[in-house]
C-alpha cells in the first residue's frame, strides 16, 4: 500500500543523512519533496500542510541544529509527526460494563463491512468473547447470506430472522412508486441485541446496509439504528484505495451518524493509501484497525507508530513478533530449543511443523516486509514465489515417517520414488536433500558455539579468533637408553609429589639438591642447557 510513498520518502532522507550540519536551504528542500510525496500518495491538501508546517517548524529551530547528527534529527521529527497524523496513541475496542458490548458497523457499499464483520468476530473470539452476527443489511442482495458465510469461517452463530433481498431486485418498487420491504434493520438490531442477552454472547456485532454513494436514507437508517442501541462502538470501515474521496465520504458518515473510530480494508492493495494518512487527522477518529486480505485471519489491531516505521522503511518487528507468538506452538518451541541445544538432528518433521507455523503468520512477503530496510527490495520481493514452498512441502511429505527423521538413508531408487510422488524432478529432490544436510550441519556447529560459518569475526568462521594455545603432551623419545632415563625422571617426579608430609613438599620440594627435584636436561627447550651451568 505504502511503497511507493515509502520509496520517495527513503530517497528523500538519503540526501541529508550523511551531512554534519544542515542549512535552512537544506530543510526547505527536503520539506519541499516530503509535501510532493504525500500529494503523490493522495493525502488530503490539509494535511499535507498542517504537517509539512510542523516539521518546518521543528527542523528549523534547535532541536536541529544543535544535534550532533542532524539528518537523523530530521528523520527522527518525520517520524514523530506522522504518528500523530496516524492518530498518535492505539486504541482498541471499549467494553461496556454489563454485556453485551454492541458494535455498529457502517460506510459505503463495497468497503468490505460484511468480510470485515466475520474478521474482527474472529479476532474478538480469539481474545476470550463470545461475539454473535447480526444482519441488518437486508438491501445488498444476499448480504445476509454472505454474512451467514463469513460467521461460519469464523466460528461465531449469525442471527438472521430476515432474508432480505434474495432475487438482486433494487430498493425501488416494479411500478416506479414506492419502495420494496425485505423487512425493518431497526426490529432486526434490536431482537439480535435480545437474542444475544438470552444465549450470554458478551459482543454483538450489526452488520448494517451500504451504499454506492452518500445518501440521506442510509444516513437515516443508520441513525436510526444507532439511536435505538445506543452502540459503545461506532466503526467506520472505509477502502483504504479510495483516496481523495475519503475524506468527504468520512466527513459525511461522521456528521450523519457520529462514528467512534475507523477500520481500513484493503490495506494490502497497490494504491496510493492516502486515506490511511487523511482520514484520522480529517475527523479527529483514530483508526482502530486494518484488514489486509480476504481470510478471517487477515486483519490486526492499528498501531500508529509502527504503521509510521513501515512508511518510512524502518520496519514493524513488534508486529512480526506478535504473530509468531500466536503461530508457533510454545511446547514445540521448547522442544526445538533443547534439540539445538543438545546438538540433536533437525529432522523433515521438525522442518514441517516450522513450515506450518510460518503458514499461519500469513503470506512470507508481507512477514519480509515487517524487516527494516526491506522496502528497498520490494521489487525482489514482489517477485518471491510462494508456491515454492508448498512444493517443497511436497516433496516432504512424499518421504515415509522414517526417511523424514533419517534422511540419509534415502538412496537414488528413494529419490526417484519421492520425485514421482510430489510431481518433481530428481534433481530437486537431490538439491533439497543437499541443503537440508548443509543447514544440519550449520545448526550443529552453533549449538556448539562455533558461529555462523563464513561470518568475519565469528568463530567458527574463516578468520578465526585467539584460542588457547592446546598444550601437547611430549611423546616417548624412540632411543632405548633416552626413554628409559625419561622414564626415571618422571618416576622420581610423581615420588617426589607423593611423598608425604613436609612442609617443604606442599611448595614441591622433593628430595633433589636444595629441596628441588632432578632435572633432566632433555625435557628442557633446546639451548636452555647453558643455564644450568653443566
Amino acid at each position: 500500500m505504502f511503497s511507493s510513498l515509502s520509496d520517495r520518502l527513503t530517497a528523500t532522507f538519503s540526501n541529508i543523512r550523511g551531512k554534519g550540519k544542515l542549512t535552512e536551504s537544506d530543510i526547505n528542500a527536503t520539506i519541499r519533496d516530503i509535501r510532493m510525496a504525500l500529494l503523490d500518495a493522495d493525502v488530503a491538501l490539509p494535511v499535507v500542510k498542517e504537517f509539512t508546517r510542523g516539521i518546518r517548524e521543528r527542523a528549523l529551530g534547535a532541536e536541529v541544529s544543535k544535534a550532533l547528527n542532524p539528518g537523523q534529527q530530521v528523520v527522527k521529527i518525520v517520524n514523530e509527526e506522522l504518528v500523530e497524523i496516524l492518530g498518535g496513541e492505539t486504541r482498541t475496542i471499549q467494553f461496556a460494563k454489563s454485556p453485551p458490548t454492541i458494535i455498529m458497523l457502517a460506510g459505503l457499499q463495497g468497503a468490505g463491512k460484511t468480510t470485515l464483520a466475520g474478521k474482527l468476530a474472529y479476532w474478538l473470539k480469539e481474545q476470550g468473547h463470545t461475539p454473535m452476527l447480526v444482519a441488518c443489511d437486508l438491501q445488498r442482495p444476499n448480504a445476509v447470506t454472505q454474512l451467514e458465510v463469513v460467521g461460519e469461517r469464523a466460528g461465531v452463530p449469525v442471527f438472521a430472522p430476515e432474508r432480505g433481498n434474495m432475487g438482486g431486485h433494487d430498493a425501488v418498487g416494479a411500478d416506479g412508486q414506492g419502495t420494496r420491504s425485505y423487512g425493518d434493520p431497526v426490529e432486526v438490531a434490536m431482537r439480535g441485541v435480545e437474542e444475544a442477552v438470552r444465549r450470554q454472547h458478551d459482543v454483538v456485532i450489526v452488520d448494517t446496509a451500504g451504499r454506492l454513494a452518500v445518501d440521506e436514507d442510509l444516513m437515516a437508517q443508520a441513525a436510526q439504528i444507532r439511536e435505538v442501541l445506543q452502540p459503545e462502538e461506532v466503526l467506520f470501515v472505509i477502502d483504504a484505495m479510495i483516496g481523495q474521496a475519503a475524506v468527504e465520504t468520512a466527513l459525511a458518515f461522521q456528521k450523519g451518524v457520529d462514528f467512534t473510530g475507523v477500520v481500513l480494508t484493503k490495506l494490502d492493495g497497490d494504491a496510493r493509501g492516502g486515506a490511511a494518512l487523511s482520514v484520522a487527522k480529517v475527523t479527529g477518529r483514530p483508526i482502530m484497525f486494518s484488514s489486509t486480505g480476504e481470510g478471517v485471519k487477515d486483519f490486526e489491531v492499528f498501531h500508529p507508530d509502527r504503521m509510521a516505521s513501515r512508511i518510512l522503511d524502518m520496519g514493524d518487528i513488534l508486529t512480526l513478533i506478535e504473530q509468531a507468538e500466536r503461530a508457533f506452538d510454545r511446547e514445540q518451541a521448547e522442544e526445538m530449543s533443547r534439540k539445538f541445544l543438545a546438538a540433536e538432528d533437525f529432522t523433515f518433521n521438525d522442518f514441517l511443523q516450522q513450515l506450518s507455523a510460518i503458514k499461519k503468520m500469513g503470506s512470507l512477503k508481507s512477514m519480509l516486509k515487517m524487516m527494516p530496510g526491506m522496502q528497498q527490495m520490494s521489487a525482489q520481493l514482489d517477485s518471491l514465489d510462494e508456491r515454492e514452498f508448498d512444493r517443497v512441502e511436497a516433496i516432504v511429505r512424499s518421504m515415509t515417517p522414517f526417511e523424514r527423521d533419517h534422511p540419509k538413508v534415502i538412496n537414488g531408487s528413494r529419490r526417484a520414488r519421492i520425485a514421482k510422488g510430489s510431481g518433481v524432478t530428481v534433481s530437486e529432490v537431490n538439491q533439497l536433500l543437499e541443503r537440508f544436510g548443509e543447514a544440519q550441519k550449520m545448526m550443529k556447529q552453533m549449538a556448539k558455539g562455533g558461529g555462523m560459518p563464513g561470518m568475519p569475526g565469528m568463530p567458527g568462521s574463516g578468520r578465526k579468533g585467539r584460542q588457547p594455545k592446546q598444550v601437547k603432551k611430549k611423546g616417548k623419545s624412540g632411543n632405548p637408553a633416552k626413554r628409559a632415563a625419561e622414564e626415571k625422571a618422571m618416576a622420581e617426579k610423581a615420588a617426589g609429589r607423593g611423598s608425604g608430609g613436609g612442609a617443604g613438599s606442599a611448595f614441591g620440594a622433593g628430595p633433589g639438591a636444595g629441596g628441588m627435584p632432578d632435572l633432566d636436561p632433555s625435557q628442557l627447550p633446546k639451548g636452555f642447557e647453558k643455564f644450568l651451568g653443566k
